[in-house]
């Protein structure tokens, strides 16, 4: 990897341009349906998790330094949270053109060698990141369900350790779903998402 995951959190950090979810939902904000498809070939949909008390939408990629080093850490939020209602959704929003990482083949191999616990999805379209106003991957949107519907509780980044999740201080979406289980609100709703820009198409 010729940039050391310091060098692009320096990069992204002086990048301007880079204003939080300027466009998409905003806390508070029902959630609308959207159709994906998940890494195992099934059409997955956001009533599917209707079941659920809520859910954490983290969008990642494949080649991405941040989203790489954030997967333990997702698999271990959706470990601990899922059997409390709150599974993790990842889904992909690059256009695969700009990574070949980043293609649905690689994200099938790349689930299945980090045994992925969660659903992972592609958003081939980019219209759910475009709804959601996603700019980086990773970034996490925590929904709560009530009356029927996702409401939006909680967007932003996953904790404020993007190179080492040992020295996190603020775990942020663990802090945002203990909170929501409890009936408490969020903490800190927004945070600044740190992590490669989407790719466009």
């Amino acid at each position: 990897m010729s940039w050391s995951l310091a060098g692009l959190l320096v990069l992204m950090l002086t990048q301007s341009g880079i204003a939080q979810n300027t466009k998409g939902y905003n806390l508070g904000d029902a959630i609308a349906d959207f159709r994906l498809k998940n890494v195992d070939g099934r059409q997955i949909t956001l009533t599917e998790f209707r079941s659920q008390k809520g859910l954490m939408v983290v969008f990642m990629s494949n080649h991405c330094p941040f989203s790489k080093a954030y997967e333990d850490r997702l698999t271990g939020l959706d470990r601990k949270f899922s059997s409390q209602g709150y599974p993790v959704l990842a889904i992909m929003p690059n256009d695969p053109k700009a990574y070949e990482d980043d293609s649905f083949e690689n994200m099938q191999t790349r689930s299945r060698e980090k045994s992925y616990s969660f659903v992972y999805a592609i958003d081939e379209t980019q219209a759910t990141a475009r709804a959601f106003g996603a700019t980086r991957t990773p970034e996490v949107y925590v929904l709560k369900q009530a009356g029927g519907q996702f409401i939006l509780e909680y967007m932003g980044a996953i904790d404020d350790s993007p190179q080492d999740g040992a020295g996190a201080q603020r775990r942020y979406v663990d802090e945002a779903v203990s909170s929501l289980l409890s009936g408490r609100p969020v903490q800190s709703p927004i945070t600044k998402p740190i992590g490669c820009a989407i790719k466009w198409k």
